[in-house]
């Protein structure tokens, strides 16, 4: 079992997202109003909270968001959950599409700190059923 530290959203590309009091998150979409939405792969995009904190242990001074990620998801080492599961928070139901992905240099993580956690502890879902996901909330892997 998991809980959701933060929902972020950010309406432009290429920003670092900021924290909200509440996400909605449509089916086959993503998170309303966020700049990645849409109908691909990679609607919404998660990172584990433990391991933010272990980044920041190095002095890396990051915020929730400032990854890119929309759910900062305490409880789960997520760069382990394969392919194909889903998750359930609410109503929501996400199945995970990907893990990691490639990295420009170019951010500002790794201009600072010379890494960069997202690319290779981040992961990217579809939503198969939407809902509201808050700060808080209770997340699952489907069927546990």
């Amino acid at each position: 079992m998991g809980r959701i530290i933060d929902v972020c959203l950010s309406e432009i590309k290429g920003v670092q997202k900021k924290s909200i009091e509440e996400g909605v998150f449509v089916e086959d979409f993503g998170l309303q109003g966020d700049a990645h939405a849409g109908k691909w792969h990679r609607q919404v995009s998660l990172l584990s909270y433990e391991k933010v904190v272990a980044f920041n242990e190095l002095g890396a001074g990051v915020e929730s968001g400032d990854f890119g990620e929309n759910l900062v998801v305490e409880g789960y080492d997520l760069k382990n959950i394969p392919v194909g599961t889903k998750f359930k928070c609410n109503d929501v139901i996400l199945e995970i599409t990907q893990i990691g992905k490639k990295c420009h240099h170019g951010c500002e993580i790794f201009k600072k700190m010379g890494d960069c956690i997202m690319p290779r502890e981040g992961i990217f879902a579809k939503v198969l059923n939407g809902g509201v996901i808050r700060p808080g909330d209770e997340i699952v892997i489907d069927g546990e």
